[in-house]
């Protein structure tokens, strides 16, 4: 029996329905199949631990893509080559480590500097490396003796000799208007009778008229002046004198007995090896520059204030 043709119509149409259904699964599966594959978009990475915890990323992340805002505002805003890490490697640089030189790994700049401070030696002025004291406080030290007092020593009276040693103190020439050399640079006004002194020469008449105390040492004439005595050239053409300059009038004594209480006190300090004669010859002169020069006072080689004060006799 032949189908009808009303049922063949029907039967085309649901073929045709079924084919366009299964087409339209088709192509939904393929689309889901499609999604599932795609691969998912990558969230960006967490540069450092600050942004982690503020839970997300910060917006100025260094163009290296290994160092965070946090670092590199620790680090002053320092170049990426100054070290930073690569995207979730490590921690965060400690503030004390940002500072690090480009290049340099993260610890390695403070460690350096820990071993350089541990080789350098001790520079603290006042003490060494060992824990002594230091050539310059010993200097700073050897100054403040200048300046302090030593014990008071009372003047004695020295039996001197009736005549000088011309051998030990040759006698020094005359010379007009000599100054003394290096006094210029002598400062204070305790030095300024050794800055104005020149050598004169004048007879006897000009001498008493112009001072009214002269003293005779070794027969040869001495004036006092402002606390000074001086060789008063040419009030006696033959006069002896182993020293031209000004001795400091100590205690009202004459010439010799200064010199000589000086002697004797450089004696026990093992300055002065010699006899005490009252004469500032060489010997005496060179005893007193030792001295001086120890104890940090301007190296006159002559008997001044400062000289005697520190000797404990003015």
């Amino acid at each position: 029996m032949s189908k009808t043709p009303g049922k063949k119509k029907f039967m085309r149409t649901l073929l045709v329905l079924i084919c366009s259904l299964a087409l339209a699964f088709g192509a939904n599966g393929a689309q889901e199949k499609k999604k599932e594959e795609k691969p998912a978009p990558k969230k960006p990475a967490q540069t450092s631990q600050g942004a982690a915890q503020r839970g997300g990323p910060k917006q100025g992340a260094a163009k290296g893509g290994g160092q965070s805002s946090q670092q590199t505002n620790v680090s002053h805003r320092a170049p990426e080559a100054q070290g930073g890490a690569g995207v979730g490697k490590g921690k965060a640089k400690e503030p004390q480590q940002a500072n690090a030189p480009a290049g340099q790994p993260i610890g390695a700049g403070s460690q350096k500097t820990k071993e350089k401070k541990a080789s350098q030696p001790a520079t603290t002025t006042g003490q060494a490396a060992g824990g002594g004291a230091t050539a310059g406080k010993a200097k700073q030290g050897q100054t403040n003796i200048a300046q302090a007092k030593s014990k008071p020593i009372k003047p004695q009276h020295f039996n001197v000799p009736k005549q000088p040693n011309t051998a030990k103190a040759p006698p020094v020439k005359f010379q007009q208007n000599r100054r003394i050399e290096g006094s210029q640079n002598w400062r204070g006004q305790k030095y300024t009778a050794f800055r104005n002194y020149k050598s004169e020469w004048h007879d006897q008449n000009w001498w008493h008229s112009h001072h009214n105390r002269i003293v005779f040492v070794f027969s040869a004439p001495y004036f006092w002046n402002a606390g000074f005595w001086y060789p008063a050239w040419g009030y006696n053409p033959s006069a002896y004198y182993a020293y031209d300059g000004p001795i400091y009038a100590y205690n009202s004594l004459p010439p010799d007995q200064v010199i000589a209480n000086v002697q004797a006190a450089l004696q026990q300090q093992a300055y002065y090896q010699s006899e005490v004669d009252g004469l500032l010859g060489p010997l005496t002169r060179e005893a007193i520059a030792g001295y001086q020069r120890d104890h940090g006072l301007y190296e006159t080689s002559s008997i001044d204030q400062p000289t005697l004060e520190s000797l404990g006799m003015a």
